[in-house]
């Protein structure tokens, strides 16, 4: 026992040494792409006390933090019930490291990264949440809820397959019944439809102001880094949805000025880039990067930690509870564009809406190694790209840093294929 004790000690040691300089190094690479405006820095900062500092996530006074690991628990349910979620969907080597010790060595880094905080126990984030509630969207997931037992309370939450136009909204909805007895056991409050409404309404506020910043990142030259971008959405997991809201609304308000003055961080002809696929978790920013260090633009994403976690609100039509909760389960399972369901044609939709409206140039889809349903939908994505003449390219990566050089040479290639692709159009175009 002692002997184990002092493992974990170095273990936590070199934890707290090198996770905390790594998230650091992200964190300033990113803010070196260009001056960040004023507006932006709370949204760092929350990243940097989180990771670099090591605090617990700043919340409401009173109110407990419910960990999520996927996009698809419902944050307004954890609001009604006077807790703050969290969500644990990290980027961090260190983590995925010391996971790798507990998980096979197939599964995807994003489980390593959980198990391996819930065996550090030096994430104070991570730590203090009261619970963690883990939809079952793949196997891994599947069996990550039925480890983190040793460490922590989980609940596991059933994901229907299919999207038919109700027996799989009720699967859902019932799922989601079930867990409002968990969460008023743990926070000793009621759910009501009052306390629902407001949970709604903070979090719709947040996808409110959210929607008006994806239409300035869509701006044409670029108003933002999107590395910066990557950074801001993955705040959202750390921050009240009210307090997220009120910053994104100064954040906009910094970007409409700077569209004014004409303020852009990028040439009006640098290549556009989309990236999709598996998650990109803070500190993982290795992608991003790499794409704007060889010069191209991060102009969009199509990930769980991006825009896909605010985008489509909660549409109630009956304001009861009963309506409400149905409004839930309907808006976290029917236009959510996850590879977990069978028929995911909803994603290739919304990938091809996103290149016309951001005026994509190329597409670049990210695979964690492991994650097999992001790998499994890119032979369809491709196909159905190719048909605009969009270029792709498949990267697979995991968390560790020994294959930043590959990773470079092969995106910097893609990008200067792009950048031959349009200077061929424009000169058949003269």
């Amino acid at each position: 026992m002692a002997e184990q004790i002092q493992t974990n000690d170095r273990q936590r040691e070199l934890f707290i040494r090198k996770a905390t300089r790594v998230a650091a190094s992200y964190l300033n690479r990113a803010k070196q792409l260009a001056e960040p405006p004023e507006a932006a820095r709370p949204f760092f900062d929350a990243l940097e006390d989180v990771y670099v500092n090591l605090r617990d996530v700043a919340k409401p006074e009173g109110y407990k933090s419910i960990g999520t690991l996927c996009v698809m628990v419902p944050p307004e349910l954890i609001y009604a019930a006077g807790a703050m979620p969290v969500r644990l969907c990290s980027g961090s080597y260190t983590a995925y490291s010391i996971g790798d010790g507990y998980i096979p060595r197939d599964a995807c880094p994003l489980v390593k990264a959980v198990m391996g905080f819930g065996k550090i126990r030096a994430l104070p984030a991570f730590d203090n949440c009261a619970l963690l509630v883990s939809p079952v969207t793949c196997d891994c997931k599947k069996k990550l809820a039925g480890a983190m037992e040793q460490v922590k309370r989980v609940v596991p939450l059933h994901i229907p397959p299919l999207k038919r136009e109700d027996a799989d909204t009720e699967v859902f909805l019932r799922e989601l019944y079930r867990l409002i007895p968990i969460l008023e056991e743990e926070t000793g409050r009621r759910i009501t439809a009052r306390s629902l409404a407001e949970g709604i309404n903070a979090v719709g506020a947040a996808q409110y102001e959210m929607a008006e910043f994806a239409r300035y990142r869509r701006h044409v030259p670029a108003l933002l880094p999107g590395t910066q971008v990557m950074a801001i959405m993955n705040s959202y997991s750390y921050m009240p949805a009210g307090v997220w809201a009120r910053r994104m609304r100064a954040l906009n308000a910094e970007l409409e000025v700077r569209l004014a003055q004409k303020r852009f961080v990028s040439r009006e002809n640098q290549p556009r880039i989309l990236v999709t696929g598996s998650p990109i978790a803070y500190p993982n920013l290795k992608i991003p990067l790499l794409i704007e260090e060889m010069g191209g633009v991060l102009a969009a994403d199509e990930t769980c930690m991006g825009e896909r976690g605010l985008y489509d609100p909660v549409s109630v039509i009956d304001p009861s509870f009963d309506g409400m909760m149905r409004a839930l389960a309907s808006r976290y399972t029917k236009p959510c564009t996850c590879p977990v369901f069978v028929d995911n044609s909803q994603r290739i939709y919304r990938i091809r809406q996103m290149v016309k409206q951001s005026r994509i140039q190329g597409v670049i889809y990210h695979v964690l190694r492991g994650c097999l349903v992001y790998d499994y939908e890119y032979p369809i994505l491709e196909e159905a790209l190719g048909k605009l003449d969009i270029p792709v390219i498949r990267v697979e990566s995991d968390y560790n840093e020994e294959d930043v050089e590959q990773l470079r040479i092969r995106i910097e290639a893609f990008i200067e294929m792009i950048k031959l692709k349009e200077y061929a159009k424009q000169r058949k175009g003269a």
